[in-house]
Order: C-alpha cells, then sequence, then structure tokens
C-alpha cells in the first residue's frame, strides 16, 4: 500500500476508518507522523520525548492484527500524543520540570490506558508549561512551544504542546489537561477544536495535579467529531479517582448537525461582547450571527459579579497547587523555572480567608449559571480576548493600547467553567488579519457534551475555518 501524500491530512475518524477497511496501515500512519516529528519539532518544540521504536513496534503488530480482522476498538492504529503529565507505562512523566525529569510511570493514568485499549498508538508525550503553571508553554527546561501558523508566536499553554503537535499534523489527536483553561487557550490559538469536560467526567488518576478542585483532562482534535470520539473513548466513572463522577455516559458521536432550530444561546451583555480585540469581537459576532441565520435564538443573560471570576480564579490557582509543591518549593527552589516558583512562592502567601471566600464566589457563579439555564440551551462567547501573542511577551495589549497581565487575560472567559465544573468545547471561528486563529468558547450544562459536540458539529457543517492548517 502507498503512502498518499495527505495521508496526514487526514481526520481521525478517516485514518481510524482507513485501517479498518485495510486502504491504509497503522505502520503507514505512524512512520508518517514520525517523519512530520522529526522534520519540524525542532522548531516547534511540541514534544518532550518520542516514542519511536516502541510506535513502530506497536504498529506493526497492529497492522497484523488488522488484517487478520481484530480490532482492538475504534481507534486502532490511529497516532495519538499526550501531554507530559500524563503518566504512560514505562515512560518519563515529566509534567514539564526538572524535578520529575527522571520520574518512570509504573502505569499508565485512566485515560491513557482507556486510549490504548481503544487501539490508540502512543508516538510520544508533549510540551508543556512547567507544572501545567501558566498559559504560555514557554518551558525553561525543554523549549518554548511555537505556534505552528508563525513559529514567532506562542502556542498558548498549558497544553501548548498538545495543540501545536495537532495543528501542525504531527499525529491525529492528542489529550491536555485544563485547570484554568489550559485545553481551550491552545486550541483557540492553534485553530483546532478541544474540550474541557464537566468536573467529575473524565478521571484524572495518574495525572499529576495543578489544582485538584478544578483540574480534568480531555481531547484535542481537528473537528468536533473527532474531539467527541476520543471523548467517547475516556469519559466515565473510574473508582481510583475520588472526584469520578458515576453519572452514565453518553453516546457522544451519535452526532445531529440539524438541533440550530430554535436553540437559545446565551451572552452576557458588557461581558462576552467587552474587552476584547477588534478581531476577536468580530469573528465571534459574525458567528453568532450565523447561528442566528441558521434558526437559533440569542437571549441576554444577567450574571451578577461575574467580573469576580478572574480574581477567584488565580486565587484558587495558587492556593491549591502551592500546597502540591511545597516541599519541593523548600527542598529544591533552584530546580523551578523562574515564573512558576514566583506563582508558587505568591500562593504560599494567600491567607485562608481569601481562598475560602473563592470557593464560595464558585457556588453563587454556579448557581446563577444552572438557573440561567433555564432560559437558555447553552452560552457561546470568546475563547480569548486576544490572538496569538509574540514569543516570551508576559503582556498583552487588548483595548487603548494599554498592556496588561497576560494570565488574568487569559482566564477572563476560559475561568467561568473552571470555577463552576461546566463544560466548555472551544473551536475555531476566523483568522485575524495576521492569519493567526481566534476560537469561541461553548459552555454547557453540567455533563451536557452531547449537545456542545452537536452545536459545534452543525457549525462546522457550514463554515471551514477547522479544515484549514498552517503552511510547514
Amino acid at each position: 500500500m502507498a503512502l498518499t501524500p495527505d495521508v496526514l491530512n487526514l481526520s481521525l475518524r478517516e485514518a481510524a476508518r482507513k485501517v479498518r477497511d485495510g486502504s491504509v496501515s497503522p505502520v503507514e500512519l505512524v512512520e508518517a507522523s514520525l517523519a512530520r516529528i522529526a522534520a519540524l519539532d525542532g522548531s516547534l518544540h511540541a514534544f518532550i520525548s518520542v516514542f519511536a521504536d516502541q510506535a513502530t513496534a506497536v504498529a506493526k503488530a497492529m497492522e497484523a492484527m488488522a488484517r487478520a480482522g481484530h480490532i482492538l476498538g475504534p481507534l486502532h492504529g490511529v497516532p495519538l500524543a499526550l501531554k507530559d503529565n500524563i503518566a504512560v507505562q514505562g515512560f518519563a512523566t515529566t509534567a514539564g520540570s526538572k524535578i520529575l525529569a527522571d520520574a518512570i510511570s509504573s502505569e499508565d493514568a485512566t485515560v491513557a490506558q482507556r486510549l490504548r485499549q481503544a487501539g490508540a498508538i502512543f508516538v510520544g508525550k508533549l510540551n508543556m508549561h512547567e507544572f501545567a503553571w501558566g498559559g504560555t508553554s514557554a518551558n525553561p527546561h525543554y523549549g518554548t512551544v511555537a505556534n505552528p501558523w508563525n513559529t514567532s508566536r506562542f502556542a498558548g499553554g498549558s497544553s501548548g504542546g498538545s495543540g501545536a503537535a495537532l495543528a501542525a499534523r504531527m499525529c491525529y489527536g492528542t489529550l491536555g489537561t485544563d485547570t484554568g483553561g489550559s485545553i481551550r487557550l491552545p486550541s483557540a490559538i492553534n485553530g483546532v477544536v478541544g474540550i474541557r469536560p464537566t468536573y467529575g467526567r473524565v478521571s484524572n488518576h495518574g495525572i499529576i495535579p495543578l489544582a485538584w478542585s478544578m483540574d480534568t483532562a480531555g481531547p484535542l482534535a481537528r473537528d468536533a467529531a473527532d474531539c467527541a470520539l476520543m471523548f467517547q473513548v475516556i469519559a466515565g466513572h473510574d473508582p481510583r479517582d475520588p472526584a469520578s463522577d458515576a453519572c452514565a455516559v453518553s453516546d457522544y458521536t451519535a452526532l445531529r448537525d440539524d438541533i440550530l432550530s430554535g436553540l437559545r444561546i446565551g451572552v452576557i451583555p458588557g461581558y462576552f461582547d467587552a474587552h476584547l480585540q477588534k478581531p476577536v469581537h468580530d469573528a465571534v459576532s459574525r458567528a453568532l450571527a450565523q447561528f442566528v441565520n441558521l434558526g437559533a435564538q440569542l437571549v441576554e443573560v444577567s450574571i451578577p459579579n461575574i467580573q469576580a471570576n478572574i480574581s477567584a480564579q488565580l486565587t484558587i490557582e495558587a492556593s491549591e497547587p502551592s500546597t502540591y509543591h511545597q516541599q519541593w518549593l523548600r527542598e529544591r527552589p533552584q530546580d523551578y523555572g523562574e515564573d512558576v516558583r514566583t506563582l508558587l512562592e505568591v500562593g504560599e502567601l494567600l491567607p485562608a480567608t481569601h481562598y475560602l471566600q473563592a470557593q464560595r464566589y464558585r457556588s453563587t457563579l454556579r448557581r446563577d449559571f444552572l438557573a440561567a439555564f433555564n432560559k437558555v440551551d447553552v452560552f457561546i462567547c470568546p475563547t480569548l480576548p486576544f490572538t496569538a501573542t509574540p514569543l516570551g511577551a508576559t503582556e498583552v495589549v487588548i483595548e487603548h493600547d494599554t498592556p496588561e497581565d497576560m494570565l488574568g487575560a487569559i482566564m477572563r472567559f476560559t475561568g467561568i467553567p473552571s470555577l463552576t465544573g461546566l463544560p466548555a468545547l472551544s473551536l475555531p471561528c476566523g483568522f485575524d488579519g495576521d492569519g493567526m486563529p481566534i476560537g469561541m468558547q461553548l459552555i454547557g450544562k453540567p455533563f451536557g457534551e452531547q449537545a456542545l459536540f452537536n452545536i459545534g458539529t452543525a457549525y462546522q457543517a457550514v463554515t471551514d475555518f477547522h479544515t484549514q492548517s498552517p503552511r510547514l
């Protein structure tokens, strides 16, 4: 079987189907993926480790199984990659740190185990912001992840490698983790689809934590349907994770694109449409207008005190990581990157009263959103108020030529699902004048991921932003 020139442009679903029908072999997919990584990762720094030998050996076994008619599952023979805070048995799980550089995992994380059982082949572990505590993936130990759309721009974080590797066609799907926006940010910045699940929908067992009351893992993929397929594999209760919820798993792959008629889309005037770079404002406005043209209706909703979400998010995301890192911070402070060490030290100085007030605010914000879902089916807003900034930038200009701290700006919209525990899907919805991707965020009801995938599929049936790829 000859390798087709566009094999790397296949969707995950197409690649899996071609393996099943014998028109492409797992070996061809893995070889193409590894060749792409070898050619591009010197400039992108998306990978911390590459499993070339193991992936090739597994692909050969998968090929033999497929020829014998034995298919492990819906991902049989498809190359994927995982963020390097997710354990893979027999390989280091560094979390992008020097401290864990030699920490060999004795077992798979639950999400890795479920992907493997579904037939996925892991080609490597992905670069990230150190210990997931940051939004730029400027990693002092493994290199700064660059954006494949423009390698002088950042790829977002903390799952920057997950977004960049996928956009650069190095694999067919990736896993990331999301605390304050670390799946959705790189999804938007790199022009791919990523979901933050409902808190408790996906197991955190075997994943190095950042802030355990908000952490969750989720897939990044090239379109909503690919994302749904990966999500189908990893979702569900895990008794090894005390935060795992036993709510029944839907058939996320049973997608519909005919659900927009009568869909009630919640918008929060003065917040969702304010303090945005103009290209972001215009792209999301066009997307909302397109939904309306397809039969949806916009419903204005008031969420009191929503402006406080950034402060609450930063308080919790400072306090909980500092608790986890307390011993290392005392014994090995010099082994942290300066930015992460500073954030961890700040977290130790926050009074308990601030943390508890932030948690009280979370409960109030969640109640407000749950009440609002009596009037709307989904909320739609920008994923980020800005597009990709230059590598190394710690500030961003959004309005009035005024620089502001990037971390707070990142959390303006991504922090809402993180605090409330609600699911959120980021979809590409346009490009700025420099050709950098723009994302919009769909926020759903608890365990309402099925609706988000359906809405995303319907939107992508009439747009082509998700089909475009960087020229590398």
